[in-house]
């Protein structure tokens, strides 16, 4: 089953960036889709953004023009580049496969400060 570390949160101020990375392993990297997820406190688990694994890229219209997901096969890693932060961006970010695993990693908080 699919292995995920996600790193690169913190704590930013509003119009600030970050850039999270997703490294995967015990699958075939290159063969799957991946996707960012996060959950704000008490709130459902929100997908963020897709990237296939041809490398065509979906976002929700939330961060739609502010992320960009992409891709290394080479280092089995999934990126997550979130610019003009907002407030409301604040959450525990998570990195899984598409079509969606139950083995879900720690995820990576991030905290975007008004």
């Amino acid at each position: 089953q699919v292995q995920v570390v996600e790193s690169g949160g913190g704590l930013v101020q509003a119009g600030g960036s970050l850039r999270l990375s997703c490294a995967a392993s015990r699958i075939i990297f290159s063969l799957y889709g991946m996707a960012w997820h996060r959950q704000a406190p008490g709130k459902q688990r929100d997908l963020v953004a897709t990237i296939t694994r041809g490398g065509s890229t979906a976002y929700g219209d939330s961060v739609k023009g502010r992320f960009t997901i992409s891709r290394d096969n080479a280092k089995r890693t999934v990126y997550l580049q979130m610019n003009s932060l907002k407030p409301e961006d604040t959450a525990v970010y998570y990195c899984n496969t598409v079509p969606i695993s139950d083995h879900w990693g720690q995820g990576t908080q991030v905290t975007v400060s008004s």
